[in-house]
Order: structure tokens, then C-alpha cells, then sequence
């Protein structure tokens, strides 16, 4: 059913009511509420239309109506549009990547716990995935006199330290001279596909230069995307947002499975800026919430995500400016 004007103007008088008060929403409700010009009844027949369509379902008999899945779905394509932040929530936004001075993991770390503050749902912020990453520097550093640690800075911040024990001594002269190699062989190759560096001329050079790029290698072979989650906390104060108490426990366990949810991330990575909503998810550990993603950008390619995560009852404008804002910010601020 296609709805009019009037009947998406109930539909979303529902949701607003709903999301801010948490009760089921009475046909007296939406008229008051709404310059519609009609009848409580009016506005009644046009409630059990939309609950027949199922856009809206009533808890229990003489209840209100509360939003379906279905119902959430239409307010959110046809009932909000992309907005600011309230003023001083994009200032803070603003003054948080401003003074961003810090190594990529903790910068994403507290990016989550950012944008849980701001909507008050659990976030998640997917590291950039290893494959989009560039080698922008390597330096080999002597630890010991048989061993030492290959430090390689890419493009998207990441700083990957790996610590190799060698069989002969290696000095400073011998590190300078692997290090050169592996910076003019490796400079602007993707952290997983490394070209072998050409031969030095020194034997002894070649072999440490070929010991380290084995090394990086097997290093980027089992290197993941990192996922960060602020506000885990705020699944256990929701419960009740929940149609199950066993839903926030659920979700919390399906958290500390981070490849689950980074692999969900990656997929929902090149649709932009995406809400999914209820029974739409495909793990059944989601059915009962709502996921605000978004995609954020180094250099002007989509490597990340960021995103808010809570139950059906969510304030979707809200969490949309807020996403969107962070998602934008972040991807600015890593590729200065």
C-alpha cells in the first residue's frame, strides 16, 4: 500500500512518539499532536489501515500502536532527511579531531567512545582494512646484535613492528643498509601484495633484506581489520529497549566476536551511509536492533566504518547526523 500524505504523516507521528516516550501511541495522541484537520476517529481508521499493512502493531489489546520494523523502514526513507548536529555536540565533533594527535589505534578507539557519547547506543569503529594500506616508510632498527625490528608506517597511520631474531650479528651500517633497500623496494606497495627488493650486490645485505621482507609478509598474511566498540555498557542499560532481556547479552557476545561483525562492515562498506533495521539483518543475533553505518575515507576511497548500534527504538535522525558528522571527520583527519 502506498501510503498518502495523511497516513505517512500518522505513520511518523507514531515513530516520533514512540522513540521519545517508550509507550504505545493512542489515535487522541496523534491527532493532538498533528495539524491534521480530522477526527480521532479518523485518524483511527487510518491506524488499523497501516497496522493491516504492517507499518504498526498493537502490544495487546486496547493498547496504542507501536512502529514494525517495516513501519521504522518507511520513516527512515521517506520521513528524514540528513541533518546537522545540534550545535554543540559538531563542536565537540570539531575540537575532537582538532586536537587528533594521537597513533591511529587509540585515535579509533576514542572515536568510538565519541560517537557512543553523542547517541548514547554502542558504536563501532572498523579499522582500514590491510589491502588498501600503502607502505609510506620502513626502518630497520637494531635491537640486539641478532635481532632486530622492521618498522613500517603506511599510509592509513598504521605503524606494523615486527621484531625478527636473526643467525648473524647484524651492526648499524648493515641495518642502514637493509633499511634503504626495503624503503626503495617497498615504498607505495600495499602492506599484503610486497614486491621482492632488488639484490644490493652484498650478500649478507641481501639475506637480511630477504629474512624481513619474508617476515612482513607473513606479518600482513594474518593481519585483520581492528574493530573498536565504545559504550558496550550502554547495550546493558537499553535492556528494556529490547524485546527480550536476552537480547542486549546476545549482542554484547556477538561483540567480542569481532570478525563477525567486521566482515558485516566490509559488506555493508561500499552502500554509503546505511541504516538496517530489525528482521532486515541477516544474523539472527541483530534481528531485534538497529545498525546506523557509515563508510569513512582516506584519500577519497571508502577503507572503514564507523557506526551505531541499539534497538528498533532508536532516534534514526539523530543517529544519522551523528554518524555522518564522525564518518566525515575522521576520514579528513587521516588523510592529512
Amino acid at each position: 500500500m502506498a501510503l498518502d500524505d495523511r497516513k505517512a504523516a500518522i505513520l511518523r507521528a507514531i515513530v516520533e512518539h514512540y522513540v521519545a516516550t517508550a509507550q504505545p501511541v493512542g489515535s487522541q495522541t496523534v491527532a493532538r499532536s498533528q495539524r491534521l484537520g480530522v477526527s480521532s476517529a479518523t485518524v483511527r481508521n487510518d491506524m488499523t489501515l497501516l497496522e493491516r499493512e504492517g507499518y504498526i502493531a498493537q502490544p495487546h489489546t486496547s493498547a496504542g500502536r507501536i512502529p514494525t520494523d517495516r513501519g521504522y523502514r518507511f520513516f527512515v526513507d521517506h520521513c528524514t532527511r540528513l541533518g546537522d548536529l545540534p550545535r554543540g555536540q559538531a563542536r565537540a565533533v570539531r575540537d575532537f579531531f582538532t586536537n587528533a594527535h594521537r597513533a591511529l589505534e587509540d585515535l579509533l578507539h576514542e572515536t568510538s567512545q565519541l560517537l557512543s557519547g553523542l547517541t548514547h547506543h554502542a558504536a563501532v569503529v572498523v579499522g582500514p582494512q590491510p589491502d588498501v594500506a600503502r607502505v609510506r616508510s620502513v626502518q630497520v632498527v637494531p635491537l640486539q646484535p641478532n635481532v632486530v625490528m622492521v618498522v613500517v608506517v603506511l599510509s592509513n597511520g598504521v605503524v606494523e613492528k615486527e621484531v625478527v631474531h636473526l643467525e648473524a650479528d647484524v651492526d648499524d651500517a648493515r641495518a642502514s643498509a637493509a633499511t634503504a633497500s626495503l624503503a626503495g623496494g617497498l615504498g607505495g606497495a600495499a602492506l599484503t601484495d610486497l614486491p621482492v627488493p632488488d639484490a644490493t650486490g652484498d650478500p649478507e645485505t641481501d639475506r637480511l633484506v630477504a629474512t624481513l621482507h619474508e617476515a612482513l609478509l607473513a606479518r600482513a598474511s594474518v593481519r585483520s581489520a581492528e574493530m573498536y566498540v565504545g559504550g558496550m555498557g550502554r547495550l546493558a542499560a537499553e535492556q528494556e529497549a529490547f524485546p527480550t532481556a536476552e537480547t542486549a547479552a546476545r549482542l554484547l557476545e556477538m561483540l567480542e566476536h569481532h570478525v563477525v561483525v567486521v566482515a558485516l562492515a566490509r559488506d555493508l562498506l561500499d552502500r554509503g551511509l546505511t541504516v538496517s533495521i530489525g528482521s532486515e539483518n541477516d544474523l539472527e543475533e541483530l534481528r531485534d536492533c538497529s545498525l546506523v553505518l557509515a563508510p569513512y575515507e582516506i584519500d577519497g576511497e571508502s577503507v572503514g566504518t564507523v557506526g551505531v548500534l541499539g534497538p528498533t527504538r532508536m532516534d534514526y535522525v539523530h543517529a544519522l547526523a551523528a554518524v555522518a558528522a564522525v564518518s566525515q571527520q575522521l576520514g579528513r583527519t587521516l588523510s592529512t
